[in-house]
């Protein structure tokens, strides 16, 4: 039996971050995750916005973990084949295994890090016992579980989950490359639906490296057979939804295999376990298209490491009162909330056709277009891509902005 104060099972983004800070601050932990490197998983590949990076910058590892992203300052955003404004941008764009296998990079060598899989948990009011697959075992005073979709300890531990919106929508990576040129003539591109009959909500296209990546957004179900057609024949099937996008792109192709990934919103209910927490995907998901996973992630990882585990540390016990608290959190209930209103917003703004949401496309389409007019003159407003005149990202504390501002700063000028 091995002894810790914190067990985090599953080491992704959620659970290596845990475990960087957690290790920076001294408290006994043990990571454990069955995969020594972190292996290729299309999920996130960039991060973007002031909000999103400075929750990033809260936990403190993220200056070094960006600096392997590649950096975009201009990011142009178009619709019905026109450019409507070359925006600054604050994006730091990275595949998914890359950026865990960077912070976990940042763990310390002081947080003991275990390849194997925990298979059975067992939890009460004082300590909580840990049985991996090599039969070893881990007495923990807490468990942090963030193993993400995985529902084998769920089932166990008889944890419930609410599915709020099966496949609300589908998120489709992959590289696009120039036809008949070296390179494309934007930085990065974000390209709005032309029709909400297309179940698109927009295309992003981003520079990895030497590559150009494109992550699209659709509101389908998985056995539609748009979907078929466009593993076929990708690019006419993509220049057939979008047809007027090769006027900003010029032509292009797309070399080897999509990634196709649909997400279900829901929420697991483990607020009667004692002794366990959980933390981002593990907890609750969120829309792709919508781009607040990783505000919900690094705002569980934040509030708990900085605020709950080092305070219910300094007394006995974790019963179900203590881990209520971190649920109850309203720093991390605002973000909930604001990251599932925007889901569905983001969504009906992107397919529905009554007055009000034709409205509000129309809105965002003369606001993204005074913005670029303004720009040149020097009186724009800065949008981001996927916001919405009526939704909210104030998750971020008014002193969590300002501890973040010098960080940022530094960081920039440093990338």
């Amino acid at each position: 039996m091995r002894y810790t104060d914190i067990a985090i099972i599953g080491g992704g983004l959620s659970g290596s971050t845990a475990a960087a800070m957690l290790g920076r601050t001294g408290i006994s932990t043990i990571l454990i995750d069955p995969h020594e490197s972190y292996s290729a998983d299309f999920r996130v590949e960039k991060l973007s916005g002031h909000v999103q990076v400075g929750r990033f910058l809260q936990t403190g590892i993220a200056e070094s973990v960006l600096r392997r992203a590649t950096f975009v300052g201009e990011n142009w955003i178009a619709r019905f084949g026109r450019l409507l404004d070359k925006a600054p941008s604050r994006q730091f764009n990275i595949l998914y295994d890359s950026l865990v296998n960077a912070v976990r990079d940042e763990i310390p060598a002081g947080v003991e890090r275990i390849c194997a899989k925990a298979i059975l948990v067992e939890t009460s009011a004082e300590r909580q016992k840990v049985t991996l697959s090599d039969d070893e075992m881990i007495s923990a005073r807490l468990v942090v579980l963030a193993n993400g979709l995985n529902v084998g300890l769920r089932h166990q531990l008889g944890i419930a989950r609410k599915v709020i919106s099966a496949c609300h929508s589908i998120s489709i990576g992959f590289d696009v490359v120039p036809a008949g040129r070296d390179s494309f003539d934007f930085p990065a591109l974000t390209y709005f639906s032309e029709r909400p009959s297309d179940r698109i909500p927009y295309l992003t296209l981003f520079p990895i490296g030497t590559r150009m990546r494109a992550n699209l957004f659709v509101y389908r179900s998985f056995d539609d057979s748009w979907l078929s057609e466009l593993r076929r024949a990708p690019a006419e099937t993509l220049n057939a939804a979008l047809p007027r996008l090769k006027r900003i792109t010029g032509p292009f192709d797309i070399p080897g295999e999509l990634k196709i990934r649909p997400v279900d919103l829901y929420v697991n209910d483990a607020s009667g376990q004692p002794g366990l927490v959980l933390v981002g995907d593990a907890f609750s998901t969120s829309c792709p298209a919508a781009g607040t996973g990783c505000d919900k992630v690094f705002t569980d990882v934040e509030r708990l490491c900085n605020v709950y585990i080092p305070r219910w540390l300094a007394s006995d016990g974790m019963d179900t009162s203590k881990i209520a608290a971190f649920y109850a959190d309203p720093v991390k209930r605002e973000c909930d909330e604001w990251s599932a209103a925007k889901a569905f917003d983001f969504r009906s703004v992107s397919i529905a056709t009554s007055p009000y949401w034709t409205a509000q496309r129309w809105a965002r389409f003369i606001a993204w277009s005074i913005q670029g007019l303004l720009r040149p003159l020097g009186g724009a407003f800065d949008l981001e891509p996927n916001f919405l005149g009526h939704s909210s990202s104030s998750s971020l504390s008014s002193s969590s902005r300002s501890s973040s501002s010098s960080s940022s700063s530094s960081l920039s000028s440093s990338t």
